[in-house]
């Protein structure tokens, strides 16, 4: 009780990103490449707390030798998902299906500085 839910209910948990990382590259030995990352939500405070949150701790395995070619966070811009339609969110951007006028959300900003900063 008390932590932040996905649109699905479950937990969002931060380490997850850092003990999934270290599972599979002891499973087969080699450097990891992070292709989709995130949380579908539609309170971006959670996914602007999340991201930070979750590279700290991916950068304390790669900190301890686990080799991590590469991170994307998913997802750029809220888009159709095949069982959830446009219902579940997970962009840095907001879509207007309208009119496709993309903007940024909060979280947008706090991935940009992480980038920028090359820092957590």
């Amino acid at each position: 009780q008390g932590v932040p839910l996905n649109y699905m209910g479950s937990e969002v948990y931060a380490p997850s990103l850092a003990n999934v990382v270290r599972y599979a590259h002891d499973v087969t030995g080699k450097p990891i490449l992070i292709t989709e990352h995130g949380v579908g939500t539609d309170d971006d405070s959670i996914r602007a707390a999340f991201i930070p949150a979750s590279l700290k701790e991916l950068k304390k395995v790669m900190d301890a030798g686990v080799p991590v070619a590469g991170y994307v966070h998913w997802a750029l811009l809220d888009n159709f998902e095949w069982i959830g339609g446009y219902t579940p969110r997970f962009g840095l951007h907001t879509v207007d299906l309208h009119t496709f006028k993309r903007e940024p959300k909060p979280s947008a900003l706090v991935y940009r500085d992480i980038a920028m900063s090359n820092s957590v």
